[in-house]
């Protein structure tokens, strides 16, 4: 018998279409590379989009490592409605008018005091286990139970636009960190509540999306080509400045 060709080794950044869940691409990522070994580093929901590391291969060796990376995203918070995922995908639990006169002045010290150390509740709509079920397989039962806080840190943050009820902002962040529950607490901060209306992942430690593929690029290029987009291992070393 004729050996069976080696998978390749390394990562493939991907910029993640928006309706696909993180599974969905490491799916289309080992059918179009024909290999097996794949793993993704830092799980996006559907309605976000941006950077995705995808391992492969060895690369799956540092999973780990390059999950526990620093985190940049941008995003819309829309404020006066909660939902139960802290997302526009979710059921709208109460709808809250705006605070008079809200202004710039007002936003910019309820964003200051969520940058640093802090704790946050994480959503219900997680991946985070109970006695060994996933907390949103449970929220889909109606059920709601008692989590544990997690601590994280917000390195940096800039609200970039208010068009209210919508606040498009940056923030970056802790390994762990969810936004949608970023946007939750400052619009509960605010008094008027909010959700997530937007999200894209543009960094994650060192990487970002300037060599990320496409998924339809992914779909349609030569495969010897969209192999050639993946970082070797002793790239992605110097990459990481290790």
């Amino acid at each position: 018998m004729y050996p069976q060709p080696q998978g390749p080794d390394g990562v493939l950044l991907v910029d993640k279409a928006p309706g696909m869940t993180s599974h969905d691409v490491v799916a289309i990522v080992r059918r179009f590379l024909n290999t097996k070994k794949v793993g993704h580093c830092g799980t996006l929901d559907p309605l976000a989009t941006g950077l995705l590391i995808v391992v492969l291969g060895r690369g799956t060796k540092i999973q780990d490592l390059l999950m526990s990376e620093d985190k940049e995203y941008v995003g819309t918070m829309t404020l006066g409605t909660t939902t139960d995922s802290q997302d526009r995908e979710g059921q709208t639990l109460e709808t809250r008018p705006l605070p008079a006169n809200l202004d710039r002045t007002t936003l910019d010290k309820t964003f200051a005091a969520f940058h640093g150390d802090f704790y946050q509740l994480p959503p219900m709509v997680s991946a985070i286990k109970k006695d060994g079920v996933p907390l949103y397989k449970l929220a889909r039962q109606g059920k709601t139970v008692e989590r544990e806080p997690r601590f994280v840190h917000v390195y940096a943050h800039e609200i970039q636009d208010v068009r209210l009820p919508d606040i498009d902002f940056r923030v970056v962040c802790s390994k762990g960190f969810y936004v949608r529950t970023y946007a939750h607490d400052i619009g509960e901060a605010l008094g008027c509540g909010a959700h997530l209306k937007e999200l894209r992942r543009t960094q994650s430690g060192r990487f970002d999306l300037s060599r990320a593929v496409t998924i339809d690029e992914i779909r349609n290029l030569p495969t010897d080509e969209l192999r050639r987009r993946i970082l070797t291992l002793p790239e992605v070393s110097r990459l990481r400045g290790a």
